[in-house]
């Protein structure tokens, strides 16, 4: 804390020091400015931009795709696999495809999606909820705030 100083001295004391005079705040009354090494700064602030974006946890949207006429233990393999991706924070697409004459009982695959959604009840919540789109039937799943 030098006071307020004329920028020429600065300057001049910045030079002496092998260092170099940074405009912190341009726009206060006087200018405020620190003496420091720029360059040094700048690679530090890459290093933290750096460890930041390594420790930033990317959230991907996963798919679990069921059948209509799926049998019970593949439905319960499934569905410990949402809650898998459910627990470490990813987004789920729960999907099922009609094939055939399944397109004739739409309603089971409705019942289906809707009994994945509230099995998981508590460990999820519904982003977009069951809806047709051709022969998919579609609906995506989050897990609740607070849960990584």
């Amino acid at each position: 804390m030098l006071g307020v100083i004329p920028t020429r001295d600065a300057m001049k004391l910045a030079q002496q020091k092998g260092l170099d005079l940074v405009e912190v705040s341009p726009n206060a009354e006087p200018p405020v400015c620190r003496i420091m090494d720029f360059g040094k700064f700048r690679y530090d602030e890459s290093l933290k931009e750096r460890e930041a974006r390594k420790k930033a946890h990317r959230h991907a949207l996963k798919e679990i795709k069921f059948h209509a006429n799926v049998a019970e233990h593949d439905y319960e393999y499934k569905l410990n696999h949402v809650r898998e991706f459910l627990g470490k924070g990813h987004k789920v697409k729960v999907s099922l495809q009609f094939r055939g004459r399944e397109n004739a009982h739409r309603e089971l695959g409705f019942e289906l999606i809707n009994r994945v959604i509230k099995e998981l009840g508590e460990e999820c919540a519904v982003e977009s909820a069951p809806r047709l789109m051709g022969r998919t039937l579609m609906g995506i799943v989050t897990p609740k705030s607070g849960k990584k």
